[in-house]
């Protein structure tokens, strides 16, 4: 018999967490959060949660407070005998800090999952991970899932004329070319090089554009300057239309103003960051998929399906 199901969340994800609650057929637990005037904040859950399978939805974007939000209520959880506790983590930050890609830097994802391990974690479910490798960083299971899921659908509604996928730079290649091979499309690629971190200073096309209605296919926009500087050299190399797809919306800076004034048509994102949907931006929600997995987890059932293209629709 399945454990009673809980379903928390922390502060910066309670507008999905909601959803997702919803979609699951119940109401986010009672927990909250007490403030002290030097800064220091305490998780409590307001009700009983032993002997449950306990699910703590967090995003953990900027500021780190909302990482070690989750933390403490993933201990709290722990203490407070439930019977197994999960982090669904729909953007997980600090996901690009994955390797060591020069002399004497940290491995911050490395890191962040071996705080969520000591905190108590028995299972992490996250969503379009930067690098697919971060689920090999801890020894308890990592449930991986794709946006596609949701993207693709859209994209083939839409029913472009002259599709083709792109990927903003050669680590997205094998996104992009999931992509491109499951809608029968050809795929570009954008080579870029950097001087320093969110600062493009060089960019080509390899591929041919012209008169093709262009997707570029990303995990995480952050300043939108690549996406924003391939747009406009796609439309200059005659390309009809170009939309791009993105799961992780940080947009810091300007980033919501440069994909306005850009040659971008729509950008399609989720909800796994809080956005507006606004202007060029659109948003489609996670929660239906999240809420799923959390029905599979709590019965012991597989989740393979949402790994897979061929059911996607």
């Amino acid at each position: 018999m399945a454990a009673a199901v809980n379903i928390f969340s922390g502060e910066a994800t309670h507008y999905l967490a909601e959803k997702i609650a919803s979609k699951y057929g119940t109401e986010l637990g009672k927990a909250s959060v007490a403030h002290f005037k030097d800064g220091e904040y305490q998780p409590s859950f307001e009700q009983t949660i032993r002997g449950n399978d306990v699910f703590v939805i967090q995003s953990t974007f900027a500021p780190a407070d909302n990482l070690f939000e989750l933390l403490l209520m993933i201990d709290a959880a722990k203490r407070a005998s439930a019977k197994r506790v999960v982090a669904m983590i729909p953007y997980f930050g600090f996901a690009r800090q994955d390797r060591k890609d020069k002399p004497r830097v940290s491995i911050g994802a490395k890191l962040i999952t071996n705080l969520l391990v000591a905190a108590g974690v028995d299972r992490i479910i996250t969503m379009d991970l930067h690098s697919d490798q971060i689920q090999g960083f801890v020894d308890i299971p990592v449930d991986h899932m794709y946006a596609s899921s949701i993207f693709v659908p859209y994209l083939m509604k839409m029913d472009l004329p002259n599709l083709i996928m792109a990927s903003p730079d050669t680590g997205g290649t094998k996104r992009a070319a999931a992509y491109a091979k499951f809608l029968n499309t050809d795929l570009v690629i954008c080579f870029k090089t950097r001087d320093k971190a969110n600062e493009v200073s060089t960019l080509r096309i390899i591929g041919d554009v012209k008169g093709k209605d262009v997707v570029i296919v990303d995990d995480i926009i952050d300043t939108a300057g690549t996406i924003t500087k391939a747009a406009n050299m796609m439309m200059d190399e005659g390309a009809t239309s170009v939309r791009a797809v993105c799961t992780h919306p940080v947009f810091s800076s300007n980033a919501c103003e440069k994909i306005e004034q850009s040659a971008l048509a729509e950008v399609l994102v989720t909800d796994t960051i809080p956005r507006e949907e606004k202007g060029k931006i659109t948003v489609l929600s996670t929660a239906a998929i999240f809420a799923d997995v959390i029905k599979r987890v709590n019965k012991n059932k597989s989740i393979s399906t949402h790994f897979d293209f061929l059911t996607m629709l």
